[in-house]
């Protein structure tokens, strides 16, 4: 059971690697420094799906790290 969870979390961290460098694509390093930011943007489409993806992954590996810790001890 404890490679079981153990795997699942190495592929879900890959996945979510994955998610993260993607929205991360669209924002130039000056947009972190204060420019760009002339126009307001809201997530549509596959941006939103992708935000939303990420957030779930994000909870799912930390129920799966908590559950991995639990089942070590």
């Amino acid at each position: 059971m404890k490679t079981v969870l153990l795997i699942a979390q190495i592929v879900l961290s890959v996945l979510l690697i994955g998610s993260i460098l993607l929205q991360a694509q669209g924002s130039g390093l000056g947009a972190s420094w204060g420019g760009g930011g002339e126009s307001y943007h809201t997530k549509r489409g596959i941006e939103r799906v992708l935000f939303g993806f990420t957030i779930i992954g994000i909870i799912l590996f930390v129920i799966l790290g908590i559950l991995n810790l639990a089942i070590g001890s």
